[in-house]
């Protein structure tokens, strides 16, 4: 059974897993559906199609599924779906999709949005992903599983971020980022690999030595990208993770790769 404040504004609609709690002055509107044990700090207003999934702590003063800000967005009822044991901080803002973009922002599960971070419509966010307080991604923005998203980081519209890549705090980044890569700078440029990330998430050293190489080879000033993708690709195939480094820059993108300054590796 739902644990609800008297001050508490929820409407009849609204759909309260088992162990819900809703604390003072929170909003939660008729078409939201709250999974078990999720529970509303104080002051967090939750509207529009917006699903939380269990065991999520939400903070006060965040703002969950009202309209997307977008001027092409016509009051269509779009979603925006949040995963299980996530930890949403105060000030956070994060929006439902648009007709434009596939009708849902998804984000994934056991994510740490800190304080002031804003999800923009459309946007597709992994699991384990982290922003940093006031981090910001725009429109159609897709973040790869173990991301982590620097302070004041500001993410372009369309733009992909790899598995495992780190974006420097008040890095502005126009490109794709690839997996595993780190980029900063007023205008992001790859700096390396995720080398903290790559040990924490329990790469072997085998791994982690060829995804170091094949980044050389990659970012070398010898050749075509295309030749060198190639020579990547046919010397490392049995390795998943320069795989899933060669199949990100392969896919089709609205956005050039982030590449290092100098257009050589770091």
């Amino acid at each position: 059974m739902a644990e609800i404040h008297p001050t508490a504004i929820v409407d009849s609609g609204a759909r309260l897993g088992e162990r819900v709690r809703i604390g003072p002055y929170c909003v939660v509107g008729p078409h939201v559906e709250l999974g078990p044990g999720v529970e509303l700090v104080s002051h967090v207003v939750v509207a529009g199609h917006t699903n939380i999934g269990a065991e999520s702590r939400v903070y006060p003063f965040a703002s969950l599924g009202h309209p997307p800000q977008d001027l092409k967005y016509k009051g269509e009822p779009s979603r925006l779906l949040i995963g299980q044991h996530c930890v949403i901080r105060e000030h956070a803002t994060m929006n439902p999709g648009t007709a434009g973009g596939g009708m849902i922002t998804r984000v994934g599960d056991n994510g740490l949005f800190m304080n002031g971070i804003h999800v923009a419509h459309d946007c597709q966010v992994g699991s384990n992903v982290i922003m940093a307080s006031n981090a910001t991604i725009g429109g159609h923005v897709q973040v790869g599983d173990f991301a982590f998203l620097g302070g004041l980081s500001a993410v372009h519209q369309f733009v992909r971020i790899g598995p495992h890549a780190m974006i420097g705090g008040m890095t502005g980044v126009e490109a794709d980022v690839i997996p595993f890569g780190l980029v900063m700078g007023d205008r992001a440029r790859l700096s390396g690999l995720n080398m903290v990330g790559l040990k924490r998430r329990g790469f072997s050293r085998k791994e982690i030595h060829e995804l170091r190489t094949a980044y050389r080879l990659l970012f070398a000033q010898e050749g075509t990208m295309a030749e060198r993708l190639e020579d990547v690709a046919s010397i490392y195939a049995a390795s998943k993770p320069v795989m899933a480094l060669a199949e990100f820059i392969r896919s089709d993108s609205a956005r050039s790769i982030c590449l290092p300054k100098q257009e050589h590796a770091a």
